[in-house]
């Protein structure tokens, strides 16, 4: 009678196995160095180690490594790293780990537990990392021109403020205009010792202004032929290439929300919620998306609101938010109109239609204005 005899895995079928076997990697990404952690399916720790936040250090810790899902957090170097991780076949997640109290409020905070923490999220659901989308490159590149405007016009303001200051300490007065206006001709009528001391201040405007010029006409040639989709936006008063080119480049995908109202949320325009049985407080808004977009949209929400911005639904609907009066009820009517405006640039870029400014009011008051 024979024996059945079941034969070993051989050392090459033991090899592919392992090789088949997924892991899920968490890195906490730091400014020099990024500390990380590897887990296996069963959820065991089989490697702790370190890596050099450079492309060199990244691709040769996991250029040839198997394919995995890595987990990291949002961060300065997170848009290149997940770009660069991808590049290299693996799954990325980039965690918005301000949302995750987890790893936010930890009381046992470092590097290796919080790679750890990452990993282990994102082996068990990637959605408890409430991962967040970076945008192309290209359109981080185009994104950073505008964020340099807005660092030069900052500088510009600051040296304004100071000159402004110091001829003021003194009894004197330089003359009210426009920064883009404000050259050495306007010093002519303050005493000469003082003019000498402000010149330099003078100078810096003067090329500080010129530079911004030069960054106008470059975002406005960057809208106009990478960017057509602005032309839509910017048929809303208020709106300016600024703000159009600034909407789409951080939108990006505008398929990415199911509704328009959904972009106030987006934003952080949308008040928080703190309700318990029948109380239900008035908060602040979140303040959760990006900052700079945020900012544009109220500014353009105060030319709306003001004498110069012509008649429209958006114009009436805000200021009688702003006619209801109590506490804060301009500017509550400000980052109303704001969140409503964001709404309104979405819609208009997914439907592609003509912008209607009186399109709730009568036809007589309409034809009227």
């Amino acid at each position: 009678m024979k024996k059945n005899i079941t034969a070993p895995k051989n050392a090459k079928g033991a090899t592919t196995a392992r090789k088949r076997e997924s892991f899920t990697i968490g890195m906490d990404l730091g400014d020099k160095t990024s500390r990380f952690c590897v887990l296996n399916q069963a959820g065991e720790i089989v490697r702790e180690s370190s890596v050099t936040t450079d492309k060199k250090g990244l691709a040769r810790e996991f250029a040839a490594r198997q394919k995995c899902r890595i987990a990291i957090e949002v961060g300065t170097h997170s848009p290149w790293i997940s770009r660069l991780l991808k590049g290299f076949g693996h799954e990325v997640i980039v965690a918005n780990a301000r949302q995750v109290k987890l790893i936010s409020t930890s009381s046992r905070k470092d590097d290796r537990l919080d790679a750890q923490t990452l990993a282990r999220l994102a082996r068990v659901d990637p959605e408890l990392l409430r991962p967040i989308r970076h945008r192309s490159e290209k359109a981080q590149h185009d994104l950073m021109k505008l964020r340099v405007r807005s660092k030069l016009v900052a500088v510009r303001t600051t040296l304004v403020n100071a000159l402004r200051g110091l001829s003021k300490s003194v009894g004197e007065r330089v003359g009210r205009c426009d920064p883009d206006q404000l050259r050495d001709e306007r010093l002519q009528g303050l005493p000469e010792a003082l003019q000498h001391t402000l010149r330099p201040l003078i100078e810096q405007i003067e090329a500080l202004t010129e530079r911004i010029h030069s960054c106008d006409a470059e975002l406005e040639q960057i809208a106009r032929k990478d960017y057509p989709e602005t032309t839509l936006l910017r048929q809303v008063s208020g709106v300016g290439t600024l703000i159009a080119l600034t909407f789409v480049l951080t939108v990006e995908d505008p398929a990415r929300f199911q509704k328009s109202r959904d972009v106030g949320c987006f934003l952080g325009l949308r008040p928080k919620r703190s309700n318990s049985g029948e109380s239900e407080p008035q908060l602040r808004i979140t303040k959760e998306g990006d900052r700079y977009l945020r900012k544009m949209l109220v500014q353009g929400a105060h030319y709306i609101l003001s004498r110069r911005g012509p008649d429209t639904d958006l114009k009436r609907w805000g200021l009688k938010l702003t006619a209801r009066g109590g506490k804060n009820a301009k500017k509550r009517a400000v980052v109303a109109v704001a969140r409503k405006l964001a709404v309104l640039l979405h819609r208009l870029w997914v439907t592609g239609e003509v912008y209607e400014p009186l399109r709730q009011a009568p036809a007589s008051v309409g034809a009227a204005a």
